[in-house]
């Protein structure tokens, strides 16, 4: 599988790190592409920078030579991990004015899987409006609402909630959290 992780400027470089760190490149092809103020916000975040896994292919933001930049050879998957609201309201109104946005047009355009992250709160109803046009294209909008059931006891384990739920939209195994188990009677 080709996987594209995008990671903006939102606050949560955390979550972007650990999806990294939960997928091969050895069995799948795996690149990654910045926003502009991402790596900012890496660099207050993550205090050894962001790590890629061997073998992923970093893009330039303003590079329109990527593969994923064209139609011709999507993306299977595109992670916006963390996705700020202005990088989704772009993508939700078409707007293809650098590689990570070209790329989230191609997957829409192409119906490949578009996974985005938000992780601002509160949302107006802009925002609101925003995510149902992405939605009726076809994207997933996977908040980062971490779940508390498993018990996490640790920010990553935490942060490990989102990441297993993107890792499952993407059809990949996770051992990051436990499953729900039905109540026994």
């Amino acid at each position: 599988m080709k996987i594209l992780v995008a990671i903006t400027g939102a606050s949560g470089a955390l979550y972007a790190q650990r999806l990294l760190d939960n997928l091969d490149a050895h069995r799948h092809e795996i690149h990654v592409v910045l926003s502009r103020y991402a790596p900012q916000v890496i660099t207050g975040e993550l205090s050894g920078g962001l790590r890629l896994p061997p073998g992923a292919t970093s893009h330039n933001l303003k590079s329109m030579n990527a593969p994923f930049a064209s139609g011709s050879n999507p993306p299977d998957a595109m992670v916006v991990i963390p996705c700020t609201m202005g990088t989704l309201g772009r993508i939700a109104h078409g707007y293809s004015g650098d590689l990570l946005l070209r790329a989230a047009d191609v997957a829409l355009k192409e119906r490949k899987k578009l996974i985005l992250v938000p992780r601002e709160t509160p949302l107006s109803l802009v925002h609101v409006k925003n995510m149902e046009l992405l939605l009726q294209a076809g994207a997933t909008i996977l908040p980062a609402n971490p779940g508390f059931y498993s018990g996490p006891k640790t920010v990553q384990a935490v942060v490990d909630t989102v990441v297993a739920r993107v890792l499952d939209h993407l059809g990949l195994p996770q051992k990051l959290v436990t499953r729900w188990a039905e109540e026994r009677e």
